[in-house]
């Protein structure tokens, strides 16, 4: 069986992270495979990295912490995790619970040869109804924009080829960058699979991608990653 890395973004996440990470355990090591779990801890401010550093006591090496002294933004975190993965597969999914990281061996099973990236589809959205008409505006709107073909941009839980990841170069540093990992990897040509996972109203803090400046942000970095894809600059790519 491929070996695998888990890891997540957090951001001022210590109420949620000590269960999240105790069943990440639990789960990969049910599957037999040979594994590591990884949390970036993207500049919080509240006590995330005392937490982190008590799990990492309890749980030994197969937990590792990245640190961000300073906010990196979204997109900066997941390439700090793909970075840091050393495994042959590379999950990842957010630090504030809102997916059931028990539904991981559902995309583990779906990933078989040919297949270089299995992604998670929300089955029905728990959030507050303004967050349900932004997200399903933006989800649309990066689609048509850059033709992708997954039917949910914005399901942060997937599965991943680490080789595959190591091929692309991705640039943004914030929520933009699931666009761009998600095109990147559909223009490899890998196969790529969907599966409906649940999603679960958030219980503790507060989203970063619903402030105005994060939007503001996000959608201006989908447009100028759209004007490098549009014009043909290499460099995005």
């Amino acid at each position: 069986m491929e070996s695998i890395s888990a890891f997540f973004p957090a951001y001022n996440d210590a109420p949620s992270l000590p269960a999240l990470i105790g069943k990440t355990f639990a789960v990969l090591r049910a599957t037999g495979r040979e594994f590591e779990v990884i949390v970036v801890n993207d500049g919080s401010h509240d006590n995330t990295g005392e937490v982190l550093l008590q799990l990492q006591r309890e749980l030994g090496g197969q937990l590792r912490i990245v640190t961000h002294p300073q906010n990196r933004g979204y997109g900066g975190a997941l390439r700090s995790g793909f970075a840091a993965a050393t495994k042959e597969l590379v999950f990842y999914t957010d630090g504030d619970g809102q997916y059931d990281v028990g539904e991981l061996p559902k995309l583990l099973e779906r990933m078989g040869d040919g297949v270089g990236l299995v992604n998670g589809y929300k089955l029905e959205r728990n959030d507050p109804q303004h967050r349900i008409v932004i997200g399903s505006i933006y989800n649309t709107f990066a689609r048509a924009l850059f033709g992708i073909h997954l039917r949910d941009v914005d399901c942060d839980f997937r599965l991943v080829r680490r080789r595959l990841v190591e091929k692309i170069h991705l640039t943004s540093t914030s929520g933009t960058i699931c666009v761009e990992l998600v095109r990147k990897l559909e223009l490899t040509g890998c196969g790529v699979v969907e599966v409906g996972v649940h999603h679960y109203a958030r219980q503790h803090g507060k989203s970063q991608f619903f402030r105005l400046r994060s939007l503001a942000t996000t959608f201006y970095q989908l447009l100028r990653l759209w004007i490098h894809v549009q014009f043909g600059y290499r460099s995005p790519i």
